[in-house]
Order: structure tokens, then C-alpha cells, then sequence
């Protein structure tokens, strides 16, 4: 919604006479520009009332009408008495109105529906700003609930504005932005309050003399930090940290730049999101990481486990304020790692936990399916006998991936990565032959290849070999060997239920082929 609307909506509440309207915001200064609007429209007077000056007008905030308002009660009276077309805002009035106040919230509660009764025949509107919704029951009928928690695009473009504005008549910081940019910087910004935001742009500036898009998404690691079923992530791997998946990078490059207001203009939607199914330590975790630095977004993981709570209707609260806070700070990555096991129990929900697994499930579902925000889902799963198939219904998500076993070409990347991880020089091992004495390895057993020859070469104090690896090789027996059924049959699944995450092998004798074998040129 943008400001305008968010005016539009308060002059139509205003004329059809809403007697209470309570306001959700953190920020004061931001509604009291939206409210001033409004009275200019209406061509009311503008009131503030707080605990510590009573009733004082907009335009002089520090002289009271009458000292005595700073009580409560009296300041209900003085609305109540006002001849004036007016809007009256009560700051965080809502801590009056519930038993913590203490016996005395009896008798402010009565007197505020004793105003709202005098109200509807009036040309007043009392509006109660608050950070949190709270209210008693008895308010339940007359409260109007509006939630300007967040500021729009076009808010947070006038605080970037001031900031820029600031900056340069400070100390002479000249900044040109591109439309681009100053679209990528205000979309990072997203799910931060006008404050926040003016914050971390003037972070930036002072760090790097420049507006940082990173910086400015690292904030939002404070907002998850609340929520107990959500993790912040900062990712520093793109996808040069990952081996093979061609075909799944160039999905995901063509789509690098769709949350973009030019994208929107063309004709695309947002995408939704990606299931990544595959077999264990193949890399679907890593792209997931990938993705998000790649795109420059924040990656929150959902950890299902955390959903769950022993109170009765909890685990569902839980849920729903964790997509909802996801959407806060949108545009983002979120991640579900291992989905299976978290909704692993839906068919036997109502048996084993009185249907709360299958009340979440329904939850993400519907969100999945409904939501507007731009929040790209990335699901991954190893077990797809243990998904509902109304997870793999097109719709959910964009496309459906699946993650094989690293062919020959793919397993010479993978050891390239993590030798160069790890200060060694790729081009000095045989990587044509690592790579064929690794068939059926994960990318995961890959790594720990490399790691196992490092212990062994640091024991006898001396440098790491290509013999070290293949003694190491030699040491592992994969999971492909270990669980040989199981992986048999989820790649059968998957090559015939699932988009190819990577190319067909190209060599002629297939991953056990010898023929064409080549090294690997990097640099």
C-alpha cells in the first residue's frame, strides 16, 4: 500500500465518522506526517496526547492546552468537551487499557466507550498509536485495527533522499545513482522502519562512502533475530563455490534480476521458488547459501523443528509469524533444508499430535500458493517418498530440480573448489584422475576427501599430494554404496518426475568412460 492509499483509507474512515481507529507503528513521525494529511484534507485540527505533556497541537508540541491532561481521564474529558473538528492521537494509550495498569484500567476502559459513544455524532476521531495491538474485549466492536507498521517504497525513497540530501550538505558527499541502483538499494531496505533505514544508509556512507547493498541487507540480521523459528544466514558463497548444476545456474541467472520494478513492467511475476530434490551431501544446501549471495538478498532458514511447541495452538502462531516476518523483509531467500522430515508425520497427523503437523503443513501450503511478497522459497529434500504429493503439485513452486551425483567433468570442479578453499593450487593434482576414482561420490564425500589428505600430509609435515587423495579415496565407501537401493531408486525417481539440475555426461563412456578424458584447465 502506498502512502497516498494509506491517506485515502484514513479520509474515508474519517468521513463515514469511525469513531476509534488504532494505528500500528513504530514510528510516530512517519504517521503524524500520514495524519497531517488527513486533517489538512478534512480540515481538522490535528491533537497529540502522551503521558508526559497531555494534550498539545501538532504545530506546538511542547505547550500543553492544559497541563491537567497529562491524566488520562481528564484528557477523555477534554476530547469529550471539544467543540472542534479534530483528530485526537493517543500515543501509546494501549498500556492504560490492559489489568497491568492496574485497577484504575476499569475505569479509563468505561470512560473511553462513554467518548466513542459522543464520537459517532461528532466531527472527532481519536486515533490510538501503538508499536503493539493490544485492547480489552470491550473495545472489541468499536476499534478499527491499521496496520502502518512498515513504511512503503515510497517512503523509503524519501528517507534515502534526506539521507543523500544530509550527506551532501555535510560534508560534501556527492552521490549519483542509477535507476537501478537506487531500486536495489530501496528493495534491501525493505522491512526496515524509515528510522532503520536512515540508519544503515548513513552506516554505509560512513563505511565505504558509498550506499552497499550488503550493509544495508545485513541489518535485517536484527528483525530475525526475534523470531524464534527463523535464522539469519550470511551467506558468502556464489555460485563459483558450487560444482556442476549448469543447468539449474543458468535457471536461476535468468532470474537474477525479477524482483526488479523493470521485470514487473515486462510482464513477469516474482518467482515463488524452487524444490531441490537429490541425494544426500550432492550440494543443495550449498546452492541454496549460493543463491542468496548471489542475488544479494538475505537467506532466512526456517527450522521446522522450532515450530513445534508443547502449548496448544502455539506451533501455529509460531508458523504464522515466521512467514510473516519473512515477508517483512522482503525481498529475500527461504531456505527450508530437509522439508521431509519436518512434515514427514502429515498423513498420521491426527493420530500422533492431534493434527498440529498437518495444521502447519496447511499453513505453508496456502501461503505458498497466496502469497504477494517476494520471498523466493528454496525447499530441499533427500527422502521423496516422505513428501505429500500436494508439495510437488505445479504452483508451489516454479520448478521442481533434481540434484544427481556429480559427474566426471562436475567431481574435477568440486575438487578444484575445495583444494583452492583450502590454499592449494588445482592445476598441481591429477584432477582427471580424482575424478574418475570418484564415481559415485557426493560432493560432500568429495570435500571430506580433500580434508582427510590434509590431516594425513600435516601429520608427516609435508605438502598435500594427489597420492593423498586417492589413499583417501581408497579409505571411503560412499553413501552410493552404503544405501545403494534407496539412492538407485530416487534417481530413477528423479530422472523421470524432475528437471536435470545438470547436463547430460558428455564423454563418451559415461561417467565409467575413460575415452576423452582431458585436464580440467583453470586460472
Amino acid at each position: 500500500m502506498s502512502s497516498l492509499t494509506q491517506v485515502e483509507e484514513l479520509n474515508i474512515l474519517t468521513r463515514a465518522k469511525y469513531p476509534l481507529l488504532y494505528i500500528v507503528s513504530w514510528e510516530e513521525r512517519r504517521i503524524e506526517d500520514i495524519l497531517r494529511q488527513v486533517a489538512a484534507n478534512r480540515r481538522k485540527q490535528l491533537y497529540l496526547w502522551t503521558l508526559t505533556n497531555g494534550i498539545v497541537h501538532v504545530d506546538a508540541p511542547h505547550t500543553a492546552i492544559d497541563p491537567g491532561t497529562r491524566n488520562p481521564l481528564n484528557a477523555l474529558d477534554a476530547i469529550s468537551q471539544s467543540q472542534e473538528a479534530a483528530i485526537f492521537v493517543l500515543k501509546d494509550f494501549h498500556t492504560l487499557l490492559t489489568p497491568q495498569a492496574g485497577p484504575e484500567h476499569i475505569v479509563t476502559v468505561r470512560k473511553l466507550r462513554d467518548v466513542i459513544n459522543q464520537l459517532k455524532e461528532s466531527r472527532k476521531t481519536v486515533v490510538i498509536l501503538a508499536p503493539v495491538v493490544e485492547y480489552p474485549p470491550e473495545l472489541e466492536k468499536d476499534i478499527t485495527v491499521l496496520d502502518y507498521s512498515l513504511p512503503t517504497l515510497d517512503e523509503l525513497a524519501q528517507s534515502l533522499e534526506r539521507v543523500i540530501r544530509s550527506a551532501r550538505e555535510i560534508s560534501g558527499m556527492r552521490l549519483d545513482l542509477s535507476q537501478q541502483d537506487r531500486e536495489a538499494i530501496l528493495n534491501a531496505a525493505r522491512g526496515l522502519t524509515c528510522t532503520e533505514a536512515e540508519n544503515v544508509f548513513a552506516k554505509s556512507l560512513v563505511m565505504h562512502h558509498a550506499l552497499d547493498v550488503d550493509v544495508i541487507i545485513s541489518e535485517k540480521e536484527q528483525l530475525i533475530r526475534r523470531a524464534r523459528a527463523l535464522e539469519y544466514f550470511q551467506s558468502v558463497e556464489d555460485f563459483s563455490n558450487v560444482g556442476g548444476m549448469k543447468l539449474l545456474k543458468n535457471w536461476l541467472r535468468k532470474r537474477s534480476r525479477a524482483f526488479s520494478e523493470k521485470a514487473r513492467r515486462f510482464g513477469l511475476p516474482e518467482p515463488k521458488g524452487l524444490l531441490l530434490l537429490g541425494v544426500q551431501g550432492a550440494g543443495k544446501s550449498l546452492l541454496a547459501k549460493a543463491v542468496a549471495s548471489q542475488w544479494h538478498l538475505p537467506l532466512l532458514r526456517l527450522d521446522l523443528g522450532r515450530v513445534f511447541s508443547e502449548l496448544v495452538g502455539s506451533s501455529e502462531s509460531n508458523i504464522r509469524g515466521a512467514l510473516r516476518l519473512a515477508e517483512s523483509v522482503a525481498p529475500c531467500v527461504l531456505w527450508i533444508d530437509e522439508i521431509e522430515k519436518g512434515l514427514g508425520g502429515v498423513a498420521s497427523s491426527h493420530q500422533s499430535d492431534a493434527g498440529t503437523t498437518a495444521r502447519i503443513f496447511a499453513s505453508i501450503l496456502t501461503w505458498m500458493q497466496e502469497k504477494q511478497s517476494p520471498v523466493f522459497v528454496i525447499a530441499t529434500a533427500n527422502d521423496v517418498s516422505k513428501l505429500p504429493p500436494e508439495m510437488l503439485r505445479k504452483g508451489r513452486f516454479d520448478e521442481i530440480f533434481f540434484v544427481d551425483l556429480p559427474q566426471v567433468q562436475e567431481r574435477r570442479e568440486i575438487f578444484a573448489i575445495h583444494l583452492a578453499g583450502r590454499g592449494r593450487d588445482p592445476l598441481e593434482f591429477d584432477l582427471n584422475k580424482l575424478a574418475m576414482n570418484t564415481e559415485g561420490f557426493s560432493g560432500a564425500e568429495i570435500e571430506q576427501v580433500v580434508i582427510a589428505g590434509l590431516y594425513d600430509a600435516f601429520e608427516e609435515d609435508r605438502e598435500l599430494t594427489t597420492d593423498d587423495l586417492l589413499h583417501s579415496i581408497k579409505a571411503t565407501v560412499p553413501l552410493s554404496q552404503t544405501m545403494e537401493k534407496e539412492i538407485t531408486r530416487l534417481r530413477q525417481w528423479g530422472r523421470s518426475h524432475a528437471r536435470p539440475a545438470s547436463e547430460t555426461e558428455m564423454f563418451p563412456g559415461g561417467i565409467n568412460g575413460r575415452a576423452g578424458i582431458r585436464q580440467i584447465e583453470l586460472g
